[in-house]
């Protein structure tokens, strides 16, 4: 068990939730507190409200992630009779650091969009609105047959192999002979100099994102045990780049219609009531076809038209933009912006399974506080 800082903490999750895949200008990243002090015990929340940052002390809490970033704006003065002000300086006090994921969260692959479509059970869900697309390259590299899977395992932990939503550590190995003959100042793992030699040896080739090349090929070089391990990557057709992007579409097992559309997604992301959009208040249409992205999403529903979804899923839905998406034909729900809270526990299990794989010797916990700002009639 190790010491975790704020840093190193940081470090391991932007590895999943990297910050470019946030959108322009969103204020994600750290706000409040010192990346370099020692981590002991983190809170996820969805909102860093003041009845959360006062959970946070009574449990002894020194770090918060949070989905929403809790500054948006400058703040202009200090003025601690201001509740939201005060929370900042009781954070301040309890050194409490607050780092936010937010639209980097919900771009990710795994992140919040997909927890959303999982929440639906949708299938073959793709991205609603790509704004990013990384390159892949194929490496492939040469190992003694005994020292091959250290060399894989190095590098599918330094993120190669790890090809879509479902799938990591995939490979492939092809067993062959390897011939080479020492010179000069050579100083062989195995043979002589000026002795030409025939080893067992593995081929082992992955796939990885562009960016975590340069890990991976450093990763390997350091599991490897010759001095020159011989290796080559090339680029992969680009229709199978990795797509990143707002909003998520998918499919329902089968057709259903409106009002029992309406209720299963009540069901689904546990709501007591929703707003729904027609096109001529018309709900005799059948679903099949489902958009949704997580959050404040109105203005991308002619993303959701794109992908002829029968229907758009989001929410803070405005008067005149429903007016909009009326006249488009498109039906929408509005479910709320809450329905986001289905991040607290799936971050809580991603935190969870590093602090086991990575030997972290911290406490974990979930905010219990209920951020959701409004009431339906039916909760009075």
């Amino acid at each position: 068990m190790t010491t975790l800082t704020g840093y190193e903490f940081v470090k391991q999750f932007e590895k999943v939730v990297p910050t470019w895949l946030a959108e322009e200008r969103d204020p994600i990243g750290l706000h409040v507190g010192d990346l370099s002090r020692p981590v002991t015990k983190i809170m996820v929340t969805l909102d860093v409200r003041p009845e959360v940052v006062q959970e946070a002390i009574e449990h002894g809490v020194d770090f918060i992630l949070a989905h929403h970033p809790p500054i948006y704006s400058p703040i202009a003065r200090l003025d601690l009779s201001n509740p939201q002000i005060n929370m900042y300086a009781d954070l301040i006090k309890h050194d409490i650091t607050v780092y936010a994921a937010h639209t980097n969260l919900d771009n990710a692959q795994g992140g919040m969009n997909d927890w959303l479509a999982d929440q639906l059970q949708l299938e073959d869900v793709e991205v609603m609105a790509v704004s990013k697309t990384i390159p892949l390259k194929r490496l492939s590299v040469y190992a003694p047959k005994e020292h091959a899977e250290a060399v894989r395992v190095a590098m599918t932990k330094a993120g190669a192999g790890h090809v879509t939503d479902n799938y990591k550590d995939c490979s492939y190995s092809i067993e062959g002979k390897g011939r080479f003959t020492p010179i000069n100042d050579a100083d062989p793992t195995i043979g002589e100099v000026n002795q030409a030699e025939i080893v067992e040896e593995e081929r082992i080739e992955v796939v990885v994102e562009e960016r975590y090349l340069s890990e991976v090929i450093y990763a390997m070089k350091q599991a490897h045990p010759y001095e020159e391990p011989v290796y080559d990557s090339f680029s992969i057709d680009q229709k199978q780049a990795q797509s990143y992007g707002l909003g998520r579409v998918g499919n329902l097992k089968e057709d259903m219609s409106v009002v029992d559309f309406v209720t299963y997604v009540k069901q689904a992301f546990q709501v007591d009531g929703l707003r729904v959009t027609a096109p001529q208040n018309n709900l005799n249409q059948t679903i099949r076809r489902v958009a949704l992205c997580g959050g404040d999403a109105g203005k991308y529903y002619q993303k959701a038209i794109d992908k002829e979804a029968d229907v758009y899923i989001t929410g803070d839905v405005y008067y005149h933009t429903a007016h909009d998406m009326q006249a488009a034909g498109l039906l929408v729900i509005d479910p709320g912006h809450h329905i986001e809270k289905v991040c607290i526990p799936k971050l809580y299990d991603m935190v969870n399974e590093w602090q086991s794989d990575l030997g972290w010797q911290i406490e974990l916990m979930s905010s219990t506080i209920d951020t959701n700002p409004f009431l339906f009639d039916s909760q009075l």
